[in-house]
């Protein structure tokens, strides 16, 4: 039956969640200090910007294996990747070759990559009412691993110095080992796999290949598609570069030592991922009932208050931790409503090439807030990253607020029960 495959997938893809949600977040943590140490303040937001642009790159790549093959292979591979880059950091550090760092950085994205992917597999066989809260459940789910993995930071050095490990690369080592069980245990048991057995459902089998150009051209034919894409780049974007500098903004701050900048950075992010997660079984509800286009304009609009309140907290940790959960819940909305928007407004043929493009777009955005955000911290300060930041929202606002409708999903809801495919 449908619904009992897509229990499964969900138990699935919730419990690796957790693992990577462990995995990217502990690397992501310390990442900009590990550049701002080896290469200055200025290029300390590539380390970010080069973990987006790498998840971004292998998007594409990913969504060709999901086409071809399914979930199941292309989230294997992107953990895969995820691993590799990890222990490159590690090695890279060890020899002092900040072009290798940053190529390790790049590779590290393949964990962000899967993870990002693994919620467009939770609405391949969701039923329509209920699509946003099973999507919203697997973001959901890498609250219980990212929470805790910003405070295990300070553990997970400390285990890296004592296997020799360079100064801030063992929670790069501890992500490595994550992505590669959570990546095991998607390859050995997500059987049978929810995208192929969804177009075992659809009406019309495909006569051929669909690429990523025909991904695109079904974003640019539909209105809700193109807002879906806008909402979850721009919120990416805002995000990324706001929260990518908060660690060297704190650490210029703070002028504690190592262990008391990571104790902070570790508290502020913590929050931050609760916002970014933990309500977004309740973000996903919402979405449900009160539209997509609705919950949309609300992330919106907690975005531009989180970039007032971070931007204005001044030497206060209160209030910057608070502006940072705030980030995270705007992000929740553009991500969640977007995701679903863009998702059910794509045949089901096209819709693997399409979330591709669409992560691929985000991770740009994300890349390209990164990459600036050291400058504009070094040049003008993090006051005026964040106002910068709240200018980018408007103009999806501005998109949201156009009255194009929806429309119904492309793709009739599978109802009787067919063998699936692996």
């Amino acid at each position: 039956m449908t619904e009992a495959v897509q229990r499964r997938t969900l138990r699935l893809l919730f419990g690796t969640q957790v693992l990577a949600g462990i995995g990217t977040t502990i690397g992501i943590a310390v990442g900009a200090l590990l550049a701002a140490r080896v290469g200055g303040t200025a290029i300390s937001g590539l380390a970010s910007s080069a973990v987006v642009v790498g998840s971004a790159a292998l998007a594409i790549p990913i969504s060709k294996i999901m086409t071809g093959y399914g979930r199941r292979p292309g989230l294997a591979v992107a953990y895969l990747v995820g691993a590799a880059g990890a222990a490159l950091v590690t090695v890279a550090t060890a020899r002092g070759d900040i072009a290798l760092l940053f190529l390790g950085f790049a590779a590290f994205g393949g964990g962000s990559a899967a993870n990002l992917q693994a919620r467009y597999s939770a609405v391949d066989l969701a039923p329509p009412a209920r699509r946003a809260r099973h999507l919203s459940l697997i973001v959901w789910a890498t609250t219980i691993g990212a929470v805790a993995a910003p405070n295990l930071t300070s553990l997970a050095d400390t285990a890296g110095h004592r296997l020799g490990l360079p100064p801030l690369t063992g929670p790069f080592a501890a992500s490595a080992l994550a992505f590669l069980v959570a990546g095991g245990l998607l390859f050995a048991f997500l059987r049978p796999d929810p995208l192929l057995t969804a177009r075992s459902l659809a009406a019309g089998p495909p006569t051929r290949r669909h690429t990523v150009r025909d991904g695109a051209r079904a974003v640019l034919a539909s209105p809700a598609a193109r807002l879906g894409v806008a909402a979850v780049a721009v919120g990416h974007l805002v995000m990324v570069g706001v929260m990518s500098m908060t660690p060297v903004h704190i650490d210029l701050a703070t002028h504690h030592g190592d262990a008391d900048v990571l104790r902070i950075v570790g508290l502020v992010l913590s929050v931050h991922i609760v916002g970014m997660y933990a309500f977004s079984p309740l973000v996903g509800w919402l979405a449900d009932r009160l539209g997509r286009r609705a919950v949309v304009l609300i992330g919106a609009g907690t975005l531009v208050a989180a970039c007032a309140v971070a931007g204005l907290s001044g030497p206060s940790t209160v209030w910057l931790t608070f502006g940072l959960f705030l980030l995270g819940l705007g992000w929740s909305g553009t991500m969640v409503a977007g995701s679903t928007l863009l998702s059910e407004a794509v045949p089901v043929h096209t819709r693997a090439a399409a979330q591709g493009l669409s992560d691929t777009v985000m991770g740009l955005a994300g890349a390209a807030a990164g990459a600036l955000g050291g400058l504009v911290v070094e040049l003008s300060g993090y006051p005026a990253l964040t106002a910068l930041a709240a200018t980018a929202v408007v103009p999806l606002v501005a998109l949201a607020l156009r009255r194009s409708p929806a429309g119904p999903p492309p793709t009739p809801s599978p109802a009787p029960p067919v063998r699936a495919t692996r």
